[in-house]
């Protein structure tokens, strides 16, 4: 399955500076605004795992970023506690600013540490613990799902949104430079990852087979589905916000290794006075696919 990394919590939104740290803190707006995007995908899980899963009393989204996903479970499942675990104090900062908002504040509560270990501070264990590629941030995935797993209560589901396909944004040929520059993209997309993965704390190389992987954790009743994100052309303003923010992104972490040609195609793509550009191209869309796996911890 390829990767995609476009994170949607914590990670939500792969941070392609100058070499692999993330600064979590900067790319908080950028976070909420992806993630808004992304709600109609999210929704679609959230109705797919209140079939899959018993109705939680406590849900905790590990790696939760600004809390935009927190809050949507706190909607989907009124009668439950939320708890936003973050190691990032401003980020929690505006996940509660939201919980407030939104009025889900006094079943809504922050966790600040460092995954996984943070976990065991829980006042009690999860029904329903969401992992939204916050995973691929922890250098020792397969430790982490074990950590994860015994920190549910019994009969509570853990719920991993890790791989899916690359977005996509524009076609194939967009009528400047060479067609396909989305896919040599994506593949230096992939090698940065790959970098990010390996300068990780304690990284260990895993094949990524989720469902095995949660098997190996101690987890049953593995379950996997994947949800589309729909957003054909012409783009609505946040959409067209949301690939100029990416590619600017990639322009400024993986730019210099694209060829001339490839650089100066997304040079004009960025360029809002450049009519070929994504701020004002009649053919930019977003087209994405999700994928989250599931398994049980045993009553």
């Amino acid at each position: 399955m390829a990767h995609h990394h476009h994170d949607t919590g914590h990670g939500h939104g792969r941070g392609h500076g100058h070499g692999t740290d993330i600064d979590w803190n900067e790319l908080g707006p950028l976070l909420e605004s992806q993630a808004e995007l992304f709600r109609p995908a999210h929704e679609q899980a959230m109705a797919w795992l209140g079939g899959e899963a018993t109705e939680p009393g406590l849900i905790v989204d590990a790696g939760s970023g600004p809390g935009v996903v927190s809050c949507l479970f706190a909607e989907a499942f009124p009668g439950a506690r939320v708890v936003a675990v973050d190691a990032t104090a401003p980020l929690l900062e505006r996940a509660r600013a939201r919980a407030a908002q939104q009025g889900v504040a006094g079943r809504f509560d922050t966790l600040a540490g460092e995954l996984p270990e943070v976990l065991h501070r829980l006042e009690r264990p999860a029904d329903l613990l969401w992992a939204g590629r916050s995973l691929h941030h922890l250098g020792d995935q397969r430790a982490a799902l074990t950590a994860f797993a015994e920190r549910l209560a019994p009969g509570g589901t853990l719920a991993l949104l890790e791989g899916g396909l690359p977005s996509r944004f524009l076609p194939r040929d967009i009528g400047v430079g060479r067609p396909g520059l989305q896919a040599r993209l994506d593949a230096l997309e992939e090698e940065w990852f790959a970098r990010m993965r390996a300068d990780l704390p304690g990284s260990v190389a895993e094949t990524e087979d989720w469902p095995a992987l949660l098997a190996a954790a101690g987890l049953g009743h593995t379950r996997t589905r994947t949800f589309l994100l729909d957003l054909p052309a012409p783009a609505s303003d946040r959409a067209r916000a949301y690939v100029t923010a990416h590619l600017s992104r990639l322009r400024d972490g993986v730019g210099e290794a694209l060829d001339a040609e490839d650089r100066a195609t997304l040079d004009r793509l960025l360029d809002p006075v450049d009519p070929a550009s994504v701020h004002v191209r009649p053919d930019v869309f977003v087209l994405g696919a999700y994928t989250v796996h599931t398994a049980v911890r045993r009553a």
